[in-house]
């Protein structure tokens, strides 16, 4: 990766966004590794070292202990290991870090529990919404492996619980777990998977809100 200055400096003038977080240093292996699956397990993107939140260059101290300090969190600290890039640039007299993280084909990346087999119940599993990294959703995680596993439901007959979720979308617009558990009396379990079933046959889409909470919509309304 060589990126163009002009595209660093655009980044950083349009601040923290779904596709951008700024860092003044590397803080932890944890966090670092939190933000980078985020990327990778949503649409990828750019963190930026040496840069505060409020967009001013700080630098970072060392830019060879950064660089070894991210490869490590990346290698060791994210299952599967994230792919990423690295460029360096000299901004204002003090040098950034870019790092590059293309949205992965290996969804969904977790932080390494060393477990053998991925764990719902106990993986933590990041995605990027707006200028945040928070945790997925058991229905956001098993959208994504569905998706990297290729099980695409191209078959799916629609039933009496789905017509009530067309039903509850046409006065609605937006239906989350628990409404269309309460709608129809079912468990919260059985309405995860109805939903996420859903989004798989590409009936319906599922939105993330900044407090982490989830709701889905029909395709035409996304």
């Amino acid at each position: 990766m060589k990126l163009k200055r002009k595209k660093i400096l655009e980044l950083i003038e349009e601040g923290e966004n779904f596709n951008c977080e700024f860092k003044r240093k590397f803080s932890s292996p944890d966090k670092i590794a939190r933000e980078m699956i985020a990327f990778a397990n949503s649409g990828g993107g750019f963190m930026l070292f040496g840069v505060d939140d409020n967009k001013d260059i700080v630098g970072v101290e060392s830019e060879k202990g950064e660089v070894e300090l991210i490869n490590d969190t990346a290698l060791n600290y994210c299952e599967p290991a994230i792919e990423y890039s690295i460029d360096y640039m000299p901004i204002e007299g003090k040098e950034v870090v870019i790092v590059e993280i293309p949205e992965s084909k290996n969804k969904p990346h977790r932080i390494q529990d060393y477990l053998n087999e991925f764990d719902i119940n106990k993986a933590v599993v990041t995605i990027r919404v707006n200028d945040k990294s928070m945790q997925a959703s058991k229905e956001m995680m098993r959208i994504m492996r569905a998706a990297a596993g290729g099980l695409v439901l191209k078959k799916y007959s629609i039933g009496e619980t789905e017509k009530r979720v067309f039903a509850f979308l046409e006065k609605h617009e937006r239906i989350s777990v628990k409404q269309l558990s309460g709608l129809i009396n079912i468990s919260e379990r059985r309405a995860s998977r109805t939903l996420v079933k859903m989004v798989r046959a590409n009936l319906l889409a599922i939105h993330t809100k900044d407090n982490g909470e989830e709701f889905f919509t029909g395709i035409q309304n996304s």
